[in-house]
């Protein structure tokens, strides 16, 4: 299969994978802090890199029904958190 590719961030203020160290946004790319997640705090970011979407699922959260699907690191494979695909209701 090969190595898979990594993108390098550059800059003083990065995320990066717990358990790898692998590269994963920018600071500036973050939307909102207030989120909850069943691990504790949880951020919205804009954009990520060095990441996959795994398959499509619906989850009840705080704020609904939602359709997700979770993202995992592109090298070590630990699941990140989720990516939104779609909301079932307003909020």
């Amino acid at each position: 299969m090969g190595m898979p590719f990594k993108a390098h961030l550059s800059g003083q203020r990065i995320f990066a994978c717990s358990k790898c160290g692998v590269h994963l946004a920018y600071y500036e790319d973050i939307v909102s802090k207030s989120f909850q997640g069943r691990h504790g705090r949880a951020y919205l970011f804009d954009s990520v890199v060095n990441v996959s979407v795994g398959e499509k699922e619906n989850r009840t959260l705080i704020t609904g029904l939602h359709s997700v699907a979770d993202i995992q690191c592109n090298v070590c494979h630990s699941t990140l958190g989720w990516k939104y695909l779609e909301a079932f209701e307003e909020s």
